[in-house]
């Protein structure tokens, strides 16, 4: 959990009206239907919703991932909804990180490497070092030099947090973060994305299906059918 709700004003992240249609004409679906959402700096959010439901595609609109098809969208100060594909990449960069179900590691690099080698793409300073830092503060200090393949499900994840918190964003969202891990490893996986955010004092959104997951945020937003049906405190 992150510090006292009432002690935070600002938003971070603003839609509104937000939509996402893909196909046109007669095969045109509309993904996301009118979205209004503001999160505050440092709250935990959950978007909750069966498969389907557009919290997958908004979390990729909100992340800069995909552009909205319409709407205002404004993420940590950027107006999101006027930046082409290149401009919001760059606007991701150091802003915004994302963890997803599939690990997404490099196969011929190392866990250090696959943490420092986007802070060496950035332009970061002492890459290698912060990397090292990151991987130690997920309890992976002794398998810097270990590739994916010689990794659990649960170490790959958590290389996958250190790399999307290296950067030290403002943002940080994932995408059904537990769902390649037995129940055990989910949870444990689960503590330490909280954890890490929380020490980071970055936002955290986690889209997810499992409303246990769900209720460790402090606000849970429900979806059905690209539209926001409930958004209540957890």
């Amino acid at each position: 959990m992150t510090s006292d709700p009432a002690a935070r004003s600002a938003s971070v992240i603003v839609a509104r009206n937000l939509t996402l249609a893909l196909g046109e004409a007669d095969a045109r679906v509309d993904v996301l239907r009118g979205i209004d959402l503001s999160v505050r700096e440092g709250e935990t959010l959950a978007l909750l919703g069966p498969s389907g439901s557009g919290k997958s595609s908004l979390l990729a609109v909100l992340s800069g991932l995909d552009r909205a098809s319409g709407g205002h969208l404004s993420v940590a100060g950027q107006d999101f909804t006027v930046l082409d594909e290149d401009a919001l990449a760059a606007a991701r960069r150091g802003r915004i990180g994302i963890v997803l179900q599939a690990f997404h590691l490099l196969p011929t690099m190392t866990a250090l490497e696959n943490v420092a080698t986007p802070l060496e793409l950035a332009g970061m300073a002492h890459a290698f070092d912060r990397a090292r830092d990151e991987l130690k503060a997920v309890g992976l200090g002794h398998r810097l030099t270990h590739y994916p393949a010689q990794l659990s499900g649960g170490e790959q994840q958590r290389v996958a947090i250190a790399r999307a918190l290296a950067p030290r964003p403002v943002l940080l969202f994932a995408d059904e973060p537990t769902g390649n891990l037995d129940h055990a490893t989910g949870d444990n996986v689960s503590d330490l994305l909280f954890s890490r955010a929380g020490e980071a004092g970055a936002t955290l959104v986690i889209v997810t299906h499992d409303p246990a997951l769900a209720r460790r945020c402090e606000r849970i937003v429900t979806l059905e059918d690209g539209r926001i049906v409930s958004d209540s405190a957890a």
